[in-house]
């Protein structure tokens, strides 16, 4: 199977203050293509941080990060856009919504930066509200809908693009648990149906059971990796 993602010996620094914040140390890992993993760990674990590179969001103090043999972390800002643009999409735990737009706009935003033109990119987005049932929701702005059908929204602007690798960080942190796992249901059946990466930040052990894989992080380390028994 193709290897999509794969961190050799990274490490992550930060400054504060005068005090050096080890968040990451020594991490090696490798991704398969249509796989799904979840990190797990407290807060403060690094496990965010690790997401936010394998974005491109950030770089490493060493180490390297190569993503569909593209070393990521060499890429200047410009570039790593257009990585984002053409490969990635994103789950926030915020939703991360445009208040004064409405649902389908909202979807329709990673379609504007990638030049497709109106009258495609809403007929996408309204196909992908109608795949996450919110079919009659798409001129809703965010403050009227509920936290759950945000959320919603929110998957169907990362997957409208058809991305190769989806991150979601701490997707189901704002939701209750059955909103939870109706949101868990959802991004992992649309990632198993187009064999897309999905690589989710969780604290929660019952949301990371979705995984094909479970990384346990502790103190910037992967502490373990646990490959998830599924069930017939």
């Amino acid at each position: 199977m193709e290897t999509v993602i794969v961190l050799n010996d990274v490490r992550k620094v930060y400054r504060v203050g005068n005090e050096k914040v080890v968040a990451l140390d020594s991490v090696n890992l490798n991704i398969l293509k249509g796989e799904i993993c979840c990190f797990v760990g407290t807060s403060g674990s690094g496990k965010s941080t690790l997401l936010h590179l394998m974005a491109g969001l950030e770089k490493p103090t060493r180490g390297s990060i190569i993503i569909k043999n593209m070393e990521i972390h060499k890429l200047s800002e410009r570039k790593l856009a257009k990585f984002r643009q053409d490969y990635v999409g994103f789950v926030f735990q915020s939703y991360n919504l445009m208040p004064t737009l409405t649902a389908v706009e909202n979807v329709c935003l990673p379609l504007i930066f990638k030049g497709i033109p109106k009258i495609i990119r809403n007929r996408r987005a309204k196909k992908m509200l109608k795949a996450v049932g919110l079919e009659t929701h798409i001129k809703h702005k965010p403050t009227q809908m509920s936290g759950g059908q945000q959320q919603r929204v929110g998957i169907a602007r990362a997957f409208v693009g058809n991305p190769e690798i989806v991150f979601a960080d701490e997707p189901t942190g704002n939701l209750d648990t059955k909103t939870s796992k109706e949101v868990m249901d959802l991004i992992t059946s649309i990632a198993k149906k187009n064999n897309q990466t999905l690589v989710v930040v969780t604290h929660d052990i019952e949301i990371a059971r979705y995984a094909d894989r479970i990384f346990y992080i502790k103190d910037g380390r992967i502490e373990r990796i646990e490959v998830v028994e599924k069930s017939n």
